[in-house]
Order: C-alpha cells, then structure tokens, then sequence
C-alpha cells in the first residue's frame, strides 16, 4: 500500500473549538505561556499549571472530531497512513485514526515530573496534585512544554522520509522543530498543504496548495484520492 503521511497542526482542532496559543492576542485561552507552559512554572506554580490543563483536558473531551479528521480515517481503506500531529488533543483517534504520533504528548494521559517516559492514562478531565507516579513524582499532563525535548521528533523525521505522498493540514509552520518535518520528505513526493492563509512554503518542490479551510480541504482532498 502507497504510504502517506500527514502532518497535522493547530488549524484542524480550531475547527473543532480548541483554542490555541498561536491566537492573535498571544495568549492561550488568556493565560501568558510562560506562566503555564514552561518547567520553569511549573516549578514556580506547579497548581496553577495542573489546573491550566485540568481546563484544556476538560475543553478536548467535550470537543468532537471534525470533517478533517474523520477523512484521513477514510484513506486508510486504501493506504497506509500515518498521522503525525502538533496537536494534544485526542481528536485523530477518536475519528477512527489508527497510527498517530504526537509530537508535543497527549492531555489525555499523564506523565511522571521526573521520568517522561512513564506515562498513565487519566481517568476523567481532573489530574489532581498529591497523584504520584511510580517513582512518588507528582503526575502532570503529559505535553511537552516549551524549553522541553521533543523525543518524537527523530522518529517523525524519519517516517517523513518513508513518504510516498505527504499531506499538511493545519500548520502555520512556526512551531519548530516540527515545522522542519516537510524537509525530510523526499524532493519529488507530492506535498498537499490545506490552509485558508498558505505559510511561506516556496523552497519546497513539488507542492500542492488548497486554501481552504481544514474541514472543506480535507474531505476534498479524501474524496480526491479515493476516488469517492
């Protein structure tokens, strides 16, 4: 089966009603970043940070996945496709996504403040501080914050590689180091990028552009390479 990747960034979940930090305000949901998502507050506030995400987990589980990510489930009847996103939501699996890899970890589990790698799922939207991992480290959500590795980014990079066919929905290729993802994609792949305001993407060859919006590019797209 051909092999697709998709990278997908915060414009696919804004559909779905999830804010992001990249508001023209520059805050999220009215929070300053550096007061929510760094280790630096979270040393310094480590409560207002647990609750900052209580908030966000509370705002992904009352969302519900959009056209845009129901259609790559739709493509994975005839190709094998990997989804690789910016995003902490849970939005791609709940539309029927089978392989996605998150890039900055998913609000819906929990992470050890001292071992990254040991991750627990949260049963409900609260993750309550005095909740301890195996280790007796406090539980946090398990997003990867700013001035924090991103450890899936080697891997990412590498199935960026492998793609036969490379789909961008929904990023405003700011964010790095995922903005630099579509540079390892091989020159002469067919490269689709799906945004109502296209980010300067000149350098790369062999690009398809669709301003459209998420939910209206997307399906368009699907239906294009399914043939449905």
């Amino acid at each position: 089966m051909k092999k697709i990747v998709v990278l997908t960034g915060a414009g696919i979940s804004a559909e779905s009603g999830l804010k992001t930090f990249r508001d023209s305000d520059g805050l999220w949901e009215g929070y300053d970043i550096q007061k929510v998502a760094t280790p630096e507050a979270w040393q310094q506030n480590p409560q207002l940070v647990q609750d900052f995400y209580n908030m966000r987990r509370r705002d992904v589980l009352a969302a519900k996945p959009n056209a845009a990510h129901y259609a790559p489930a739709e493509l994975e009847k005839q190709y094998d496709v990997t989804i690789i996103t910016q995003n902490i939501d849970d939005l791609h699996e709940r539309a029927g996504s089978t392989k996605v890899m998150h890039l900055h970890g998913v609000i819906t589990r929990s992470q050890s403040s001292i071992d990254p790698k040991l991750t627990y799922p949260i049963d409900g939207w609260e993750l309550r501080m005095g909740e301890v991992c195996e280790l007796g480290s406090q539980l946090r959500a398990h997003v990867v914050w700013f001035g924090e590795d991103v450890p899936m980014i080697i891997p990412a990079a590498q199935i960026c590689q492998q793609a036969e066919l490379f789909i961008l929905i929904g990023s405003s290729m700011a964010v790095y180091p995922a903005a630099g993802l579509i540079n390892y994609v091989h020159y002469d792949v067919p490269k689709y990028i799906i945004d109502p305001k296209i980010p300067d993407v000149n350098r790369v060859k062999n690009l398809i552009k669709i301003e459209e919006t998420a939910t209206v590019g997307v399906p368009k797209l699907v239906r294009e390479l399914t043939g449905n």
